[in-house]
């Protein structure tokens, strides 16, 4: 496979991010440097390149590669900007984040997936990205405010605390909803403070484990 996989690499650049429209050529040339089978498990490199979502332990998947070009042409990370990223996973979004020159906070529930993003992320030589293993609800809403917070994982009600931690031109992504249609949404704070969302498209991700739910608010 060693030999296909640069080839892979672009077919994925042409074949899902370039389809679903995502033209940004910073993105596509930070896609493009990183070595996605590396962030895969053993046994599912043959299809690092594939338009599917990838198993991880806890039940958690690896986002699919169209998902991922669309969440980071939301943020539009500039280099130098501080990321707040919820659910590290493989640590392929984080490697992303990384390479577009973000300084990036990447929280992780799963004490095992924490370690193996960081294997991950050293062994394509980014040593910047800061993997912790802790739990993005008890972080939410903390005083410590970045340029961008992305949530890898869905939230079925959405939660403003996420809001707060974003500065004056902040950009947060989030994936909203309890079913098969899911919203992506973009939230954006303004210098005077004000906040405004925007509806990007519809996908299915993971929800966020411990992520508020519905039921928790019936009577």
């Amino acid at each position: 496979m060693t030999a296909t996989i640069p080839y892979a690499r672009e077919q994925m650049v042409s074949n899902q991010l370039r389809t679903w429209d995502v033209l940004d050529d910073a993105i596509l040339d930070a896609v493009r440097s990183l070595p996605r089978e590396r962030f895969v498990p053993d046994g599912w490199r043959d299809v690092a390149y594939a338009d599917i979502e990838i198993p991880l332990a806890h039940g958690q998947h690896m986002l699919a590669p169209k998902v991922v070009g669309r969440i980071l042409q939301a943020v539009a990370v500039r280099p130098g900007e501080r990321v707040l990223e919820i659910g590290t996973g493989s640590g392929y979004v984080t490697a992303c984040l990384g390479r577009l020159g973000a300084q990036v906070q990447s929280l992780e529930i799963h004490e095992d997936l924490a370690l193996a993003a960081r294997r991950n992320l050293d062994a394509v030589g980014l040593a910047g990205p800061r993997v912790v293993h802790a739990d993005g609800f008890a972080a939410a809403g903390a005083h410590e405010t970045f340029d961008v917070v992305v949530l890898t994982g869905s939230l079925p009600l959405y939660d403003a605390r996420f809001e707060s931690q974003l500065r004056p031109g902040g950009r947060l992504f989030v994936v909203v909803g309890d079913g098969p249609a899911m919203q992506a949404r973009l939230v954006t704070r303004d210098a005077a403070g004000g906040r405004a969302q925007q509806g990007l498209f519809e996908t299915r991700i993971d929800p966020l484990l411990n992520a508020p739910r519905l039921e928790a608010f019936r009577f």
